[in-house]
């Protein structure tokens, strides 16, 4: 058996070596374990039950909670010669009773379906007449409603369990914390199962937080440097998606907006021409991107504040799927902060309101330490990142500078306290700023502010600088925010010794724009090659996709391209030691790649890289 799996990696789909896990996941699946598969988004969690799927007689059923990953994933495999279908909702009747008798008679080895559909009462004598040798559970952490994308409908799977009691049952996810794992294990009653958890590092992602200003003008000049890139935008509302996209269109971009305000037909029509890379840029809330199997998304821009880390991991994890690199930028203000707070504020359940509030002060954070950014999100998981400087991300690529911050920092702490005990309650960084400044406000002249001796001391200072200390102070602990109230703050017993004893301070200077650039490296993951002749093989699948009906992707990734156009195959047999090049794909695909592989060698020398 071991040497077919390792047989049918590469005869099928292409690859010579398993990714971390991997082989060990379809040890335990081969073996008739329940397995529990905790892998980073890009991981290869697909091939752990695609791959058994083909080596054991049976049909894998595969529990998958959106419409387009279904066909999404199908697609792939039946490029790669897999017999797989899907059943749901997008299926005509006709459609729909053609593959339940291929199923009745044994044509497929995997079988996408939704959760919702695999309760409707007949299924269940589907189920037990068809031979399923595995059950497939992808994004799993929908059973645990403390996960960041709870599905009702997935808590009904444990009656599969029950249904089939011998069968085998695989859970699959991307992002689950400690207390998330343990619901999912016991939710779908997983029998002393083969548990594995690889690293939530993406080491091919680079991280930057730039302070936010105009930021439309920011995402655009972060587009103009990669325009033949594609990329997800996230945007707090429907009327940033709608702005950012019309910003975008309007410069020539190919630009479209995706959210719940659109009519169905409307968001499948941009998301298929996203995958299509018809559009290049998607602009959406967070209604957008999970179970996208994109795997060349080039970059993810936030450009607004997520909820919580949790989120902000997930979206940012659609970047780079392919392992190439491939950049997060998170556009960040305290105002972002703000409005999430007035959400909060709104919510009825003390309780959520609670956990709300401990994971925007996460995100923020996140979004303000000068540390690592690897640090924050991973610890978010429970995983200790020591691996520093980690290389890709802002903070380690240009640490920012630390001074001697112990006048300015107890000026603001000594107007904050006084601000408090001369009127009995506590007020927003904004307006201790604005003390500070000796600004002419009514609310300061109405509270008889312009009267402490703080007013005004610090008028050589902008308010964006204050704003800066203030939000410093709050990460050192030396200030908090006040209870009942996110957005006014108070100081700690920390921070009142500290005014008190007049200790020394050391802040961290705000990152700025003119930091963020960073000189140009070999990045991890990146395939040298042959640019022009990249661009020619990448035009070339665009047209083989366009003639089948498919993503690009589906007929090969950016990194089989790179790998082409920097060995410069020229037979069907050095095609076939292409990395991603199964037997099927060398049959349909060798001779198109080669002869352009040798056209542009007509006129152009062959590079030689470092490596080879």
């Amino acid at each position: 058996m071991a040497d077919r799996v390792q047989t049918t990696l590469k005869e099928v789909f292409g690859y010579d070596s398993f990714r971390p896990h991997q082989r060990e996941i379809i040890d335990a699946a081969l073996a008739g374990r329940d397995v529990f598969a905790l892998l980073p988004t890009g991981g290869g969690k697909s091939l752990c039950f695609q791959l058994p799927a083909l080596l054991q007689p049976g049909l894998t059923l595969v529990v998958s909670p959106l419409i387009a990953l279904m066909k999404d994933q199908v697609d792939a495999l039946r490029a790669l010669g897999v017999p797989a279908t899907f059943l749901n909702s997008s299926l005509d009747a006709g459609e729909t009773k053609s593959r339940l008798r291929g199923l009745h008679q044994g044509e497929y080895r995997l079988l996408y379906a939704a959760p919702e559909r695999l309760m409707l009462g007949h299924w269940a004598d589907n189920l037990k007449s068809w031979n399923i040798a595995r059950v497939a559970v992808d994004e799993a952490h929908c059973i645990s409603e403390w996960g960041h994308d709870f599905r009702p409908e997935y808590r009904q799977l444990a009656s599969l369990r029950e249904l089939l009691p011998q069968t085998p049952v695989m859970a699959l996810t991307a992002t689950a914390t400690g207390r998330v794992r343990e619901d999912i294990l016991q939710r779908l009653q997983l029998r002393q199962p083969a548990c594995f958890q690889a690293s939530f590092n993406r080491p091919n992602l680079t991280y930057r937080v730039l302070p936010k200003d105009k930021p439309l003008q920011q995402i655009i000049d972060f587009v103009k440097k990669r325009p033949d890139d594609s990329g997800i935008i996230y945007c707090a509302s429907r009327k940033g998606a709608e702005a950012a996209a019309d910003s975008l269109a309007a410069r020539g971009f190919k630009a479209l907006p995706y959210h719940a305000g659109l009519d169905a037909a409307q968001r499948e029509a941009h998301q298929e021409a996203f995958l299509r890379d018809e559009a290049r840029i998607i602009c959406a809330t967070i209604a957008f991107g999970m179970g996208i199997n994109k795997p060349n998304v080039r970059y993810v821009i936030h450009h607004d504040l997520p909820k919580n880390l949790e989120g902000y991991y997930q979206e940012t994890g659609r970047a780079g799927r392919d392992s190439l690199p491939s950049d997060c930028l998170l556009l960040y203000s305290a105002g972002d902060a703000a409005k999430q707070t007035h959400f909060i504020d709104q919510m009825a359940d003390a309780h959520e309101q609670g956990i709300a509030r401990t994971q925007l002060r996460q995100m923020m954070h996140y979004a303000e330490s000068p540390a690592c950014r690897r640090v924050d999100l991973l610890g978010y998981f429970g995983e200790v990142w020591q691996d520093t400087p980690c290389l890709a991300c802002d903070n380690c690529l240009a640490p920012r500078e630390t001074y001697d911050g112990t006048v300015p920092a107890q000026m603001f702490l000594s107007c904050a306290l006084r601000i408090h005990r001369a009127s009995g309650f506590t007020t927003g960084m904004n307006h201790i700023a604005e003390v500070l400044r000796g600004a002419e406000t009514e609310k300061i002249r109405q509270w008889g502010h312009d009267q402490l001796s703080t007013y005004g001391i610090g008028k050589d200072r902008s308010r964006s600088e204050w704003l800066g200390i203030g939000r410093e102070l709050l990460r050192l602990g030396l200030l908090s925010l006040a209870s009942g109230n996110f957005q006014t703050v108070t100081l700690t017993s920390e921070g009142l010794a500290a005014l008190k004893d007049r200790r020394t301070i050391p802040l961290t200077k705000p990152l700025s724009a003119a930091k963020a650039a960073t000189p140009r490296r070999l990045r991890t993951g990146e395939i040298e090659c042959d640019d022009a002749l990249f661009d020619k093989l990448r035009t070339l699948r665009k047209r083989l996709a366009d003639e089948r009906s498919v993503p690009a992707y589906i007929i090969f990734g950016d990194n089989t391209l790179r790998h082409m156009a920097r060995n410069y195959p020229q037979t069907p047999e050095e095609f076939s030691r292409i990395s991603g090049v199964g037997e099927k794909k060398c049959a349909e695909f060798a001779e198109t790649f080669t002869a352009a592989v040798r056209d542009h060698l007509t006129t152009h020398p062959r590079i030689h890289f470092q490596d080879d």
